[in-house]
């Protein structure tokens, strides 16, 4: 079997919230001893949101707007067998990989986004406010907002402004304002320009920039596509499928990867298999990928930092490079933070986790050949994690394992064709 689908009765009706079951402690949110931040959240999130990101319940009901938002752009999404990547192996590892790419704006991140406009609207907002890396948390909160009737203005970091042309079209279409970060559009913007008028920007500085924003208009908030824990709850409808799917054709994994920058869709596909781990019910290692020029997981602290550069987010303790990081300019846009999510944070300091980082060229060489095999041109940031399950599976032929791997397949590269280019010119850079 090829593919495995369900039907739009087994969208998930809930989301899961592993918080209760942590066999640890997650660290609190505090805030800096001068700072507002903590008092400041209610201006910059949703009522909803705030309510999902200090609950304690397992289960959280999905409403049913964003349920038939959900079956409308193509949930559940199909889990499909590597049958090529594991022939041209010669692996005895089966690959499993779970197509988030099939969504309308083409990766994992409409899931959150659309649960974020909704909650949003329904607590009176006008507007929502961002930052993009890659664009594909832009374009997917940009046509959330259009569905759901909200403004939305994105500060896209500049470099990938520059780089992926087409990710601005995409949130021009769905009628959202996209601004170059760092800008003259807000005081931070000004302040990081008098330091370098061409400034490369990142994703902490473009994140200052929208809350600024939010704190400056009642009728703003702000959304974000990663790191925080409601959006790690809302991804959950991934792995929850995925179980189902693997269910259907019994099968367990023995490995799951994902990609991560602040941790969403690598947290949304493992989490509810991670209960099981904790629980004793499955025996599986879950592999979180990186780039190897912006390593929060493998080369990072684990303390407490604010998400954002400016430091008007609270303090989250997280494995991160430091707030005011800038990192390379590399094509994996989406993976370019500084620091990694609370919650998957925790689970790679108690070992649960492990993080990996993968150098640019052979990102774009895995992608490559993934391409060739399975006729999908992967995102730069999946292919991060395609290049961890070729590494997986090869280990497999050398220790003859008959391991289940599943990944993943965070997005398509279809608007990411530059960094493509360069590799194929020879012209790209770790």
């Amino acid at each position: 079997m090829y593919k495995v689908t369900l039907p739009s009765k087994d969208i998930p009706k809930k989301w899961y919230n592993i918080v209760p079951d942590l066999p640890m402690e997650l660290p609190m949110t505090t805030q800096t001893e001068e700072g507002q931040q903590l008092a400041n959240l209610p201006k910059i999130f949703s009522t909803g949101f705030l309510e999902q990101a200090m609950s304690q319940e397992r289960w959280i009901g999905i409403p049913k707007e964003v349920r038939e938002v959900y079956d409308k752009i193509g949930r559940p999404s199909p889990l499909f067998r590597a049958k090529g990547l594991e022939n041209y192996l010669d692996t005895p590892a089966k690959i499993f990989y779970k197509r988030e790419d099939f969504s309308p704006t083409g990766s994992h991140k409409l899931n959150t986004a659309i649960a974020q406009a909704y909650l949003a609207k329904k607590d009176g907002a006008e507007m929502l406010t961002t930052e993009t890396g890659a664009g594909q948390w832009g374009s997917a909160l940009a046509l959330a907002c259009s569905l759901v009737g909200l403004d939305c203005r994105v500060y896209m970091v500049r470099v990938s402004f520059q780089q992926k042309p087409y990710r601005k079209t995409i949130m021009q279409i769905y009628n959202s304002e996209v601004i170059p970060s760092p800008s003259d559009r807000t005081e931070f913007g000004r302040e990081m320009l008098k330091k370098d008028l061409n400034h490369p920007g990142s994703l902490g500085i473009a994140i200052s920039e929208a809350i600024e924003d939010a704190l400056n208009d009642e009728k703003v908030y702000y959304s974000l596509g990663s790191v925080l824990s409601p959006v790690l709850l809302h991804q959950t409808v991934i792995g929850l499928e995925t179980k189902k799917q693997l269910e259907k054709i019994d099968k367990t994994p023995d490995v799951m990867v994902g990609c991560v920058g602040g941790g969403s869709n690598f947290g949304g596909a493992v989490l509810p298999f991670i209960k099981d781990h904790i629980d004793g019910d499955i025996d599986c290692k879950f592999i979180a990928a990186e780039p190897s020029s912006c390593p929060s997981l493998t080369q990072g602290e684990y303390r407490y930092d604010f998400g954002d550069t400016a430091g008007l987010t609270p303090l989250d303790k997280m494995y991160t490079l430091g707030h005011d990081f800038i990192p390379p300019s590399l094509h994996a846009g989406g993976l370019r933070y500084h620091g990694m999510a609370p919650l998957i944070s925790l689970l790679v300091h108690e070992g649960i986790i492990e993080g990996r980082a993968v150098s640019q060229t052979d990102v774009f060489k895995c992608g490559t050949i993934f391409a060739n095999v399975e006729g999908v041109i992967p995102a730069p940031e999946t292919s991060h994690a395609i290049k961890v399950v070729i590494d997986e599976a090869l280990e497999c032929k050398r220790n003859n394992e008959e391991k289940t791997i599943v990944i993943n397949f965070s997005g398509h590269g279809l608007l990411d064709l530059q960094g493509y280019n360069d590799y194929l010119e020879g012209t790209l850079e770790d």
